[in-house]
């Protein structure tokens, strides 16, 4: 997602948005029915459902069209852990495991990264948006009153915009470097330099220990690097301790040193260009990179008169005490995943819509599971470790749903059925199924091992649909899958 702290342009972006600028200026003053900041996936969602709507739209964006998942994040990573992900399955089963000869070929993988994100230039996302009929600015937006942003190019040139109906803010979020004493005299990756870089460093310290951290961990181990990942509590701390406990071993098989529960001192750099960081106990580590991946947090500075805090807003996206003023994905800090931002603007999208036709109060809350409403936020949130094993997860743990006030249980095995048998020699995982007892309804699943992502989307269903267990019962999974788990889960439940 878009990050607007940043100055200048990425990639070919910068080309154009020097001439845009140019020709731009022209035009001081713009009226639309909707402006939406930030070009990343969310804000292509937010004004693409806005035209499908009716109404107008302008997309501000000062980098690049398709934002942060399409080059620096989702899609980068996860063509770097694919191949490692793939060699591993073939290695598991016996047959091809006998077939497979050699390693991994760093440079034919970082290759093949950079073709995923059309080698950082965005051209095809800037057709598809004119294609939307959408208008595209390539500049910066600031707002400076109600249904007002002033747009700024880099040569100097301004154009005001008065929108109609709406401005919505998916500017994205920003990294949360931590206070490291040394920090800001050290050279160090961010996510966004570990999913470009185009070499493999002999030795990385990856500091942080949630998924962005155990991801970049394990593919660039497999890549080659020698990895210690440092981190101040577990690794994967929000997830169950016997799913994040396979990944540890995972990461372990994969030559990952964990230094987890560990107190950082400093980091400084060294004379042959390398890193050293000590930690509180007195040891000290030395890299050739240091990788800070400690958090992020939604990107709202720079915008004029909303610099500050979070922005409060409903299920529409609406921001609270306004009825013009919308944000999504992760500048709303609600939940930051690229597949939920989308969601929550396609939400605001068709809610700016039907309030422009009256079929919305400006005030009036949606009805829940509209089209209008993010209402899934609440209940039901997909979310994927994409390591090796994965661990794939929806809904609440037991403790998040016993903190909510439902009336619980848990139900957990090992992963062991036919179809995991089949997938790969000696397969461990696990899974847990959490039970509203009052409701007799599924509130949370999670699943860990390898392949379990495309489980997934199963869990998301039961849950959002709030399908009763007793009709969950014969929902009968095709023979020999995984996906067998949900029978064991269930006859260990007591149907």
């Amino acid at each position: 997602m878009t990050e607007y702290s940043g100055t200048g342009h990425d990639g070919s972006g910068q080309e154009r948005a020097g001439e845009a600028g140019a020709a731009q200026q022209r035009q001081q003053r713009m009226e639309t029915d909707v402006v939406v900041l930030g070009g990343g996936a969310v804000g292509e969602n937010a004004a693409g459902r806005v035209v499908q709507g009716g109404l107008e739209a302008v997309l501000v964006e000062p980098a690049l069209i398709g934002g942060e998942c399409s080059y620096w994040a989702c899609m980068p990573s996860k063509a770097l852990l694919r191949p490692g992900t793939a060699l591993a399955s073939a290695k598991a089963v016996a047959g091809s495991r006998e077939a497979v000869t050699g390693s991994l070929d760093a440079p034919a993988v970082l290759n093949r990264r950079n073709s995923f994100t059309s080698h950082w230039n965005d051209s095809s996302q800037e057709e598809w948006v004119t294609g939307a009929g959408i208008t595209l600015l390539r500049g910066r937006g600031r707002v400076t009153g109600p249904r007002e942003v002033q747009v700024s190019y880099d040569d100097g040139g301004t154009t005001t915009l008065v929108a109609r109906r709406a401005v919505v803010l998916a500017t994205g979020s920003a990294p949360t470097p931590p206070p490291l004493k040394g920090l800001d005299q050290v050279r160090y990756w961010g996510t966004r330099e570990a999913t470009s870089a185009q070499e493999v460093p002999a030795r990385l310290i990856v500091l942080g220990g949630g998924v962005s951290g155990t991801e970049l961990s394990q593919a660039w181990a497999r890549l080659g690097s020698r990895v210690t990942l440092v981190a101040r509590h577990d690794i994967l701390d929000t997830y169950p301790h016997p799913a994040r406990d396979l990944v540890k071993a995972g990461l372990e098989s994969d030559g990952v040193e964990l230094r987890t529960f560990a107190a950082t001192d400093f980091v400084r750099s060294t004379a042959d260009g390398g890193v050293d960081m000590g930690l509180q106990d007195g040891t000290v580590l030395s890299a050739d990179r240091l990788l800070v991946s400690t958090g992020r947090r939604p990107a709202l500075a720079g915008l004029g008169q909303l610099d500050g805090g979070r922005l409060a807003s409903d299920d529409t996206g609406l921001v609270n005490g306004t009825d013009w003023l919308y944000v999504v994905g992760d500048a709303a800090g609600k939940v930051l995943l690229t597949h939920q931002g989308k969601y929550e603007a396609r939400a605001a999208g068709a809610a700016i819509a039907a309030r422009a036709r009256g079929d919305l109060a400006p005030a009036e809350a949606p009805r829940e599971w509209s089209r209008e409403a993010s209402t899934a936020n609440h209940i039901a949130v997909p979310q994927v470790v994409f390591t090796d094993p994965e661990i794939a997860m929806v809904g609440r743990t037991a403790e998040q749903a016993r903190a909510d006030g439902i009336n619980a249980s848990e139900t957990s095995l090992e992963l062991s059925v036919a179809g995991s048998s089949l997938f790969a020699d000696d397969y461990r995982g696990w899974a847990q199924m959490v039970v509203d007892e009052d409701r007799k309804v599924v509130v949370g699943m999670t699943f860990a091992g390898p392949g379990v992502s495309e489980l997934l989307h199963a869990a998301t269903i039961a849950i959002t649909g709030e399908v009763p267990l007793e009709r969950l019962w014969h929902a009968v999974p095709s023979y020999p899958t995984i996906s067998e788990i949900w029978l064991r889960l269930l006859e260990k439940y007591g149907l």
